[in-house]
């Protein structure tokens, strides 16, 4: 119980943090006539039977599949999945223009995603990766945002190697959690060169949990 009851206290936290930077940290020093907007960010937990993204992640650092064969219910194969990530961007113009003449953004204005950097952090300052939290990744996952649309874009949240690597795998064979909130910086670049970029944040608990 005390487990869950500092789950229940980090996750207050953590929606007082995502609440605090719905929109994402946004890098507004860039030459960019658009900045990146993220409306949501979620994640999925690999190898459950949902696929359905959530603001906050229980990630399962050990799933017992029970199928196909070999496997069964009665010997089931322990398994490491990763969890995928979802964002949906949005790139408004800076400068809307006056209350009678409104800008419109244009083609030039489309924003393309090229990659992203994930960062795991914890509340109470125990930061080494390795040690305290997964160590940080960049990652490369692609699609263009539309002059006035959104995209959503799918991408790896959780990598499998973190589940076999310290301190993620010592989670395997314990009834401990580590609560830790990944920072996930997506970069990408509009139509004429200028490069772009916003942070947004999402909970990550780590830990054995039943499968479902």
């Amino acid at each position: 119980m005390r487990g869950m009851r500092t789950i229940v206290r980090f996750l207050g936290l953590a929606a007082a943090v995502t609440a605090a930077a719905s929109c994402g940290s946004v890098v507004r020093d860039s030459s960019s006539p658009v900045y990146l907007v993220i409306d949501t960010l979620g994640g999925i937990r690999g190898g459950s039977s949902t696929t359905t993204a959530t603001s906050n992640l229980l990630s399962d650092v050990i799933t017992n599949v029970t199928s196909p064969a070999p496997c069964t219910t009665t010997a089931p194969c322990p398994t490491v999945f990763n969890d995928p990530g979802t964002v949906t961007l949005r790139a408004p113009l800076k400068n809307i223009g006056t209350s009678t003449t409104l800008l419109a953004p244009t083609t030039n204005n489309e924003v393309t995603i090229n990659r992203y950097h994930v960062d795991f952090i914890r509340a109470d300052g125990h930061n080494v990766q390795g040690v305290d939290v997964p160590f940080s990744f960049d990652g490369a996952s692609t699609g263009t945002v539309p002059a006035n649309g959104t995209l959503t874009l799918g991408f790896e949240l959780v990598r499998h190697t973190a589940k076999e690597e310290a301190p993620l795998v010592l989670l395997k064979n314990s009834n401990n959690f580590i609560a830790t909130i990944a920072q996930v910086t997506f970069y990408g670049q509009d139509r004429v060169g200028n490069t772009v970029s916003v942070m947004g944040q999402i909970a990550v608990i780590f830990g054995n949990f039943g499968d479902f």
